[in-house]
């Protein structure tokens, strides 16, 4: 049966503007090649035996809702945080909380303002709900301009995103600078300290979102447990708010939306945490390798505090990107931006260093 060609349904004008979040490719290679998933910030490892085990006897009652308050979890993470329980808020991935809370904060034509390049899905948020997006550019080392965000800043500005580090580029924001920004920032605008990659972070320096938010009512602390939990699949992701701001979080979110096996299975993570941060040591010291080694054959690339390198190769990115998954590595392409690769397997980090060397340093 045709399909017809026309369809009279009305949809928001704003879907036609929208880019498409574009997720990372699916490992792929040429025959008698190994291929590597380096697109997607995924960890490599599988769930620990106890968190594994917690899935399944959370698969026994999925004929049941979720506890929508997500109680246990809340107490678990409030004890391990040392935040009130009342403090938290919790959605399907810490990209859902995010959406969350634009749409707790943002009215019709009200603004947002971000780092550009930095995480995709922010533009499309913003705009989902109505507000427009205020892109301010990265500088040369593919770092905040904090300065020029809070030029940016005006009475329709209702949210500020700060990625630290910033995906996809790597650089996390120091203590210093983002308390200058914070003291330009009016107290009546979010601030979201976006930490999605914080349990990778080794730089010194580096912005620790619990103690700005502790000292600043607007400021909100976004995180997961995607990245270094390893529990992507399961969809849960939180903020840390001051009351209020958590409360309109709450009201924003889908209900029922985190699973009760993410749930169950993000408690067991945090009581093995000390496990799993043994993995998290191994994939730090596997991206200092490779950093070290990219280094070595003069690649100039941004410092990375996160669990992948970007490689800022401009109009040659669609080469790089052509020559990786010729190798059997997936990587993830930002246009003719740059390319970034997840620290991943030994196996495929290795390969990637010997592609980059066969490309030449740039």
């Amino acid at each position: 049966m045709s399909e017809p060609t026309d369809n009279p349904v009305r949809l928001r004008h704003v879907l036609s503007q929208l880019p498409d979040y574009v997720p990372g490719k699916p490992a792929a290679a040429p025959a008698g090649v190994t291929a590597y998933k380096l697109s997607s910030n995924e960890n490599p490892y599988g769930p620990l035996p106890s968190v594994l085990s917690a899935i399944e006897q959370g698969a026994t009652t999925v004929n049941r809702y979720p506890d929508m308050a997500v109680t246990a979890l809340t107490e678990r993470l409030s004890t391990a945080l040392d935040v009130p329980p009342e403090c938290l808020a919790f959605g399907t991935g810490s990209v859902a909380v995010l959406a969350q809370i634009v749409a707790a904060a943002c009215d019709e034509g009200d603004e947002v303002v971000f780092a550009w390049r930095s995480f995709e899905a922010y533009p499309i948020v913003t705009q989902l709900a109505g507000a427009k997006p205020v892109m301010v550019g990265l500088d040369e080392q593919q770092r905040h301009r904090l300065d020029a965000m809070a030029a940016a800043v005006n009475d329709r500005t209702r949210v500020v995103l700060v990625c630290t580090p910033n995906n996809p580029t790597g650089p996390c924001v120091h203590t210093s600078e983002l308390t200058r920004f914070l003291d330009r920032v009016p107290d009546d605008v979010i601030v979201v300290v976006d930490e999605a990659y914080v349990e990778f972070v080794r730089d010194p320096d580096a912005v620790k979102g619990l103690e700005l938010w502790r000292e600043h009512p607007n400021v909100v602390v976004l995180r997961t447990f995607s990245k270094a939990y390893g529990l992507a699949g399961l969809r849960v992701g939180y903020a840390v708010a001051h009351p209020p701001v958590a409360a309109a979080l709450r009201k924003t979110a889908t209900p029922f939306g985190v699973s009760s096996i993410a749930q169950v299975a993000a408690i067991a993570s945090l009581d093995a945490f000390a496990e799993l941060n043994d993995r998290v040591e191994s994939l730090v010291a596997e991206r200092d390798r490779v950093t070290q080694a990219l280094d070595d054959q003069g690649w100039k690339l941004p410092a990375s505090d996160a669990n992948f390198v970007f490689f800022p190769l401009g109009t040659e990115s669609a080469d790089f990107a052509r020559a990786c998954e010729e190798a059997g590595i997936m990587v993830r392409r930002y246009g003719d931006d740059g390319v970034r690769v997840t620290i991943g397997e030994t196996e495929g980090n290795s390969r990637l260093l010997e592609v980059a060397e066969s490309f030449g340093a740039r």
